[in-house]
C-alpha cells in the first residue's frame, strides 16, 4: 500500500470517528433534553409560552377533550414519570390523570398543582356548592399569576434550561395576558349591568364573573364536572330563575353537545339564545381557539354580544 493510499485511509478513519463522536454527542443531548409534562392543553398553551425552546413540553390532554374524563395511555403515564416536572391543574379537574400525577411526584419527579397557587374560590351553588373551583383559567389576572409560577418552577427544577430566557418569555406572555384583562374587561363594559348574568351547561364561569362583575344564574348540570347530570326538578329550578332572571341567552360549552341547554329550551318554553363558549378545552388549530389568548377572545365577543344583541 502506497503512503498516499495510507495517508487517505487515515483520514477516512478519523472522518468517520468524528462523525460517530458528532451523532453519538447529538444523541445523548437529545436524550438529555429537559422535559415538562402537563395535564390539560390549556395549561399546556401556558407552559409552551414560558418554556420557548427551553425544554420539550408533553401535553396529553387532546384539543376538544373534556378534562373532567380524558384519561392517559401507558406510554404517557411513563413520560410524567421520567419527566423533569409535571405540570397540572388540581383542584379535582383531571378526575382521571390524579392517580398518575400522584404516582409521578411518589417517584420523584416535581409536580405543580397550578389551580390551589392562584388564590382559588368556591363554588357559591348547586351541588358542587363550597368545594373548590377548579377552573381559574376564566380570570386572565389569575392566569398571569399562574404564568409566573410556571417559570419559577420550572427555572427551579428543570435543570439546562436557561433561567434567563424562561423569565424573559413570562414576562413578555405575563403582558399580553394584562393586555387581554384590559380588553375583556372594556368589551364587558358594554353589557348593562341588568343584564350581567350567566347561565351556563355546567359551573366554569365563576372566575369571570367575579373578576368582571357578573351574576351566575345558575347552570343547567348544577356542579362543577360534566360527568354529573340534571334531575327533572333541577331544570325546573333553573328555568324558574332563568325566567326570573330575563336571561337573552344560555352559554354551552362547546366542546359538548349542547342537547341539556337545547331541552332546557324546549321544556321550558324560554325564549333564549343558546351561544356555544370555549370553557374547559382548546380546539385544533382554524377552530377558533387553538390558544388560551384565542379562546378568551372568542368568549368575551360571545358573551357581549349574546348579553346584548335582544
Amino acid at each position: 500500500m502506497t503512503a498516499t493510499r495510507r495517508a487517505g485511509n487515515v483520514s477516512l478513519l478519523l472522518l468517520l470517528l468524528c462523525l460517530l463522536a458528532t451523532a453519538t454527542g447529538c444523541a445523548t443531548e437529545q436524550r438529555h433534553r429537559p422535559s415538562v409534562v402537563v395535564t390539560t392543553n390549556i395549561l399546556g398553551d401556558l407552559t409552551r409560552n414560558v418554556v420557548g425552546d427551553e425544554a420539550e413540553v408533553t401535553v396529553l390532554m387532546q384539543p376538544g377533550a373534556d378534562p373532567h374524563s380524558f384519561g392517559v395511555s401507558a406510554p404517557q403515564a411513563a413520560a410524567m414519570e421520567q419527566a423533569d416536572l409535571v405540570v397540572h391543574n388540581g383542584l379535582g379537574l383531571e378526575e382521571n390523570v390524579l392517580r398518575h400525577v400522584e404516582a409521578a411526584r411518589v417517584s420523584g419527579v416535581p409536580t405543580l398543582a397550578v389551580g390551589e397557587s392562584v388564590d382559588p374560590m368556591t363554588y357559591s351553588g348547586g351541588e358542587s356548592a363550597g368545594r373548590p373551583d377548579p377552573h381559574f383559567w376564566t380570570d386572565p389576572v389569575r392566569v398571569r399569576k399562574a404564568v409566573r409560577l410556571i417559570g419559577d418552577r420550572v427555572v427551579r427544577h428543570v435543570e439546562g434550561v436557561d433561567a434567563a430566557a424562561v423569565r424573559k418569555n413570562a414576562e413578555r406572555y405575563g403582558a399580553e395576558l394584562a393586555g387581554l384583562h384590559t380588553s375583556m374587561r372594556d368589551a364587558f363594559a358594554s353589557v348593562p349591568a341588568d343584564r350581567r348574568r350567566l347561565v351556563t351547561n355546567h359551573h366554569v364561569f365563576g372566575y369571570l364573573a367575579d373578576r368582571y362583575g357578573f351574576r351566575v344564574v345558575g347552570a343547567v348540570i348544577p356542579s362543577g364536572t360534566t360527568l354529573a347530570s340534571p334531575s327533572a326538578s333541577d331544570l325546573d329550578s333553573l328555568a324558574t330563575a332563568v325566567r326570573k332572571a330575563g336571561v337573552p341567552a344560555i352559554f354551552a360549552d362547546s366542546s359538548q353537545p349542547d342537547r341539556l341547554a337545547q331541552v332546557l329550551k324546549r321544556e321550558s318554553g324560554i325564549d333564549v339564545d343558546v351561544v356555544p363558549l370555549f370553557s374547559e378545552s382548546l380546539t385544533p388549530k382554524g377552530q377558533g381557539a387553538a390558544t388560551y389568548l384565542q379562546m378568551m377572545r372568542a368568549n368575551t365577543e360571545a358573551i357581549t354580544k349574546g348579553l346584548t344583541s335582544r
